[in-house]
C-alpha cells in the first residue's frame, strides 16, 4: 500500500516558492531609498575651499621639503611635548 506519493510533495513546495516571488518583489518596490543632494552654490564653496587649501598646502610642503633635504628643518621639542601632552594624558596609568 502506498500512503504519500513522492510526486505530490514536489509539487506542493513548488507551488509555494511560486506564491512567495511576488510577495519579495513587492516589498522591494515599496522600500524607500536614502538620497542626498548638495545645492550648486554648496559644491562651489567646497570647490573654491579645495583650491585654496590645495596650494596652500602644496606650497608648506614643498617648503617643508626643501628644509629638510637641505638639513636645516628642525623640531622644537617643547612643541612637540606640547603636542604628545594631551595624547599621553588620556591613558591611565598602571
Amino acid at each position: 500500500m502506498k500512503i504519500n506519493e513522492t510526486g505530490r510533495v514536489g509539487g506542493v513546495s513548488s507551488y509555494q516558492r511560486n506564491m512567495d516571488v511576488p510577495r519579495q518583489e513587492e516589498q522591494k518596490k515599496n522600500r524607500r531609498k536614502d538620497e542626498v543632494s548638495i545645492s550648486a552654490e554648496a559644491m562651489e564653496m567646497l570647490q573654491a575651499q579645495d583650491k585654496t587649501t590645495d596650494t596652500e598646502r602644496a606650497q608648506k610642503i614643498q617648503d617643508l621639503k626643501s628644509r629638510v633635504s637641505a638639513g636645516t628643518y628642525h623640531v622644537d621639542a617643547e612643541k612637540l611635548a606640547e603636542k604628545l601632552i594631551p595624547y599621553f594624558k588620556q591613558f591611565p596609568e598602571s
